[in-house]
């Protein structure tokens, strides 16, 4: 393990990608948001990808030159094209053309295709959220050309990890945030143990005779990943694919060269909306306070030591991180080092 300060792994990374063929924007911006899921602890959507995202430019799967635009709008709604850049850019994009709208029309939705990996989800509610907004961002088409996960019930795979994620602004009280894969693992967790040759905890990925496994090799030999919540989580997978690839048809603008078969038929909606429609923001930030603090509140169940609200745990890690440094397993770390000698660049 190896711990790096935020600054010095944010210009790593972006002489690495700038190196690799991307433009100063872009480099940047996916620098700041791979290094600021480090530090949210949200390590499987950080510097982990950053070998990733230079063998696929390489390949010619992402434009690291390209910037998004929009494709079609009306005053509250509109589709971007990310034109195959990375998807934190497009994503980040996306996002700002949504607020705008909400701001001027009260709510808006915006969708995105033809987009890399857009990687945390979490980043681009806060960004809402700091704007007095309520979002909710859904993703899916990720299983279109390559499913990983099971549906309940199913033993052959059909969809994917399926990101959702929702914000909420509040008062004095920090924004509350959730931001999760539909499935019960990120895929990376998955990969990472399978390299590292450890088990996985029970009730998350099965093989393929829809039996439930610990072995991460029994994935990769047919078997996939399994819901969260049972049919419950399920649905709300579905409603990922409904909302992300099949309302923004991202099937008819796939690229069979870009994007890749995990990302090619990617398609990504954010729904966007003012706080204070039906009241005050005054009156909206006073009731969520409450309900935070009332949360936290309330005495801890036995094995726990407190109740958090969702986005705590994420908040917390920022600061002890942004203090001490940012943790990167060793592999990962050899991965960027190996990455960026191959590219001429010090580390």
């Amino acid at each position: 393990m190896i711990v790096k300060p935020a600054d010095e792994l944010r210009e790593l990374v972006t002489k690495v990608l700038r190196s690799a063929g991307a433009n100063e924007p872009n480099a940047v911006a996916v620098a700041q948001h791979l290094v600021l899921a480090n530090l949210c602890g949200v390590d499987t959507h950080g510097v982990c990808h950053v070998a990733g995202y230079v063998k696929d430019i390489r390949e010619g799967l992402i434009v690291p030159t390209a910037w998004p635009e929009v494709h079609q709008e009306t005053a509250s709604t509109a589709l971007v094209s990310g034109h195959w850049t990375f998807g934190q850019t497009g994503a980040r994009f996306a996002m700002e053309v949504a607020i705008e709208k909400a701001k001027a029309e009260n709510v808006a939705i915006v969708s995105l295709v033809q987009t890399h990996h857009i990687g945390r989800l979490g980043h681009y509610v806060e960004m809402a959220a700091g704007d007095g907004l309520i979002s909710m961002v859904w993703a899916g088409g990720y299983g279109a050309e390559n499913p990983a996960a099971m549906p309940y019930g199913g033993r052959q795979p059909l969809l994917h990890t399926n990101p959702i994620a929702m914000g909420f602004p509040a008062g004095d009280e920090p924004p509350m945030m959730f931001d999760f894969a539909t499935t019960g693992l990120a895929g990376v967790k998955v990969l990472t143990a399978h390299n590292q040759k450890q088990q996985l905890p029970p009730g998350y990925i099965v093989d393929r005779q829809g039996n439930p496994t610990t072995n991460p090799a029994d994935f990769y030999d047919g078997g996939g990943h399994l819901p969260f919540g049972e049919h419950k989580g399920y649905a709300v997978m579905m409603a990922a694919e409904f909302l992300g690839r099949i309302f923004s048809g991202a099937d008819a603008l796939a690229d069979p060269d870009r994007g890749g078969p995990i990302m090619r038929r990617q398609g990504v909606t954010l729904i966007v909306f003012r706080a204070d429609l039906f009241q005050t923001l005054d009156d909206y930030a006073s009731r969520v306070d409450e309900l935070e603090r009332k949360t936290r509140e309330i005495p801890p169940a036995p094995g726990f030591t407190e109740v958090l609200v969702p986005g705590d745990p994420e908040r917390r890690t920022q600061a002890t991180r942004e203090r001490d440094g940012i943790p990167i397993e060793d592999e990962v770390w050899h991965s960027i080092v190996e990455c960026a000698s191959s590219l001429g660049v010090e580390n």
